[in-house]
């Protein structure tokens, strides 16, 4: 498939859709323990232009296993959250730099103009991204003195603190697959935790 509704596709997004689609879990690229297939149909053409691996319940375990590994032993929910900040804002500048290639598979997603992919859907992930690195470094706790009873002439304070929870599991909808994906990942990353996508079949 070169073309999109008359548009050529660019160089970058058709060796994309040659190459073999995996699940990332854990850091690898992994087939589905199945071996189960999912074809990915554009729906502007009714034309499939790409396979993916159609995960079942032993792949969602081995990624739950990689995602509760990752936070109990990995750096993410220990890193500093002004460099959680850094490498959001690099996620950040790296979807905006891929924009174009971005916007056109996202088109095949959807069946969308890629013009509207680009200035709506990449163009509100690179945003939200932006401004979900900055909550990295704004999560807080609160602070309140507290009255104990029988207790007279003491000084007594409660306190909130706010830390990552574990694993997040996430399950998006077809209709704006990116940017549910901004939506899901940026307050899950910000925050220190790990997680676990689920992208609807259909894309």
């Amino acid at each position: 498939m070169d073309r999109y509704k008359g548009e050529l596709l660019s160089a970058n997004t058709r060796r994309f859709l040659a190459q073999p689609k995996r699940m990332l879990i854990g850091s690898e690229w992994l087939e589905a323990v199945g071996g189960g297939v999912l074809e990915v149909v554009d729906p502007a053409s009714a034309q499939v232009f790409a396979s993916v691996p159609a995960g079942e319940a032993a792949d969602i375990d081995r990624a739950v296993a990689a995602a509760r590994k990752a936070f109990e032993q990995g750096e993410w929910p220990r890193m500093r959250p002004v460099d959680r900040e850094r490498l959001l804002l690099r996620l950040a500048d790296l979807v905006e730099a891929n924009a174009q290639e971005l916007a056109e598979i996202e088109a095949l997603d959807n069946g969308k103009p890629v013009t509207m992919a680009r200035a709506v859907d990449v163009a509100l992930v690179v945003d939200f991204l932006r401004y979900m690195a900055g909550w990295a470094t704004k999560l807080e706790g609160s602070t309140m003195e507290v009255s104990v009873p029988l207790v007279r002439n003491r000084e007594f304070f409660g306190f909130t603190r706010r830390e990552p929870v574990g694993v997040v599991g996430a399950i998006i909808p077809w209709n704006f697959p990116l940017l549910m994906v901004a939506w899901k990942a940026g307050p899950a990353l910000a925050s220190g935790c790990t997680m676990v996508l689920k992208p609807a079949e259909e894309t």
